[in-house]
């Protein structure tokens, strides 16, 4: 078993105490004009397990991976997209709250909510192969396939190396100079982060380089009637070989194939 520990909490305060504020645009100039908001259209609907509380999705390779929380029920899963089946699972300890995934080569990254730790697993068998400790909260996680990029609640994103497992920067995400808080579930999509922000219905459309949301994603049409507060919208699932697009949320009876067709997503 393999374990790091790396200074995510550090690095992330390192990086807004030497001034890296994407909202200082330099005195006397106006803020930048807020990234306009776009809607989606509903292709296909998938069953979901509704129990299942959504923390991650990640679409490789033809097969569907999601992560799903709260504690004493969180798991990692392969899932079945026409039924909504699992088709294998492995559960985690009872004191680990699972996160966001991410799809590196042949592993899966998992993080925990609180307890510093992300699982790494073996893809085709879904067997523990290692684990990294770090500081701070998990919340959402994805890659480029060169770098691993993590969500902590805050307006924040972290990324590092993926092979190394070292940090390299942090991003300050932000929408016409104001700072975006909440980010959760996350997936690389063209070259941009797309992140839910918590309990809200949108998905922010985040250049890597700069922290600007580039423009959100209304899904409020789309999403089902729920009784649970706690059964928001958290997770994207991008197929890159057919230009496919999933979602899906927290305690949903369904998962959701979009389209964008002003951003040429989904076919």
């Amino acid at each position: 078993m393999r374990t790091t520990l790396f200074a995510l909490a550090l690095l992330m305060m390192n990086a807004a105490s030497c001034g890296n504020d994407a909202t200082d645009d330099g005195a006397g100039q106006p803020p930048p004009a807020t990234a306009p908001v776009q809607a989606v259209e509903q292709v296909r609907s998938y069953p979901h397990d509704s129990t299942a509380f959504t923390q991650g999705l990640v679409w490789r390779d033809g097969t569907l991976y999601e992560s799903t929380g709260r504690y004493g029920q969180s798991t990692l899963r392969v899932v079945e997209l026409e039924t909504g089946r699992v088709v294998k699972k492995t559960p985690l300890a009872p004191q680990y709250f699972a996160e966001g995934i991410a799809a590196v080569g042949d592993s899966i990254y998992q993080l925990t909510w609180r307890e510093g730790v992300m699982f790494i697993y073996d893809r085709r068998t879904l067997q523990p192969a290692g684990q990294v400790q770090y500081s701070g909260e998990g919340w959402g996680l994805t890659s480029d396939g060169k770098s691993l990029v993590i969500s902590d609640g805050s307006s924040y994103l972290t990324f590092l190396d993926a092979k190394t497992l070292n940090p390299q920067r942090t991003v300050a995400v932000t929408d016409g100079g104001t700072p975006v808080h909440d980010l959760n579930e996350l997936e690389w999509v063209k070259g941009e982060v797309w992140a839910n922000v918590w309990h809200t219905t949108r998905i922010a459309r985040i250049d890597p380089q700069t922290g600007r949301v580039k423009g959100w994603l209304e899904l409020a049409p789309i999403i089902p009637a729920r009784a649970d507060p706690e059964a928001v919208l958290n997770g994207i699932a991008y197929d890159p070989q057919a230009n496919r697009l999933l979602v899906t949320g927290k305690l949903w009876p369904a998962l959701f194939e979009i389209r964008i067709p002003s951003l040429g997503v989904g076919s």
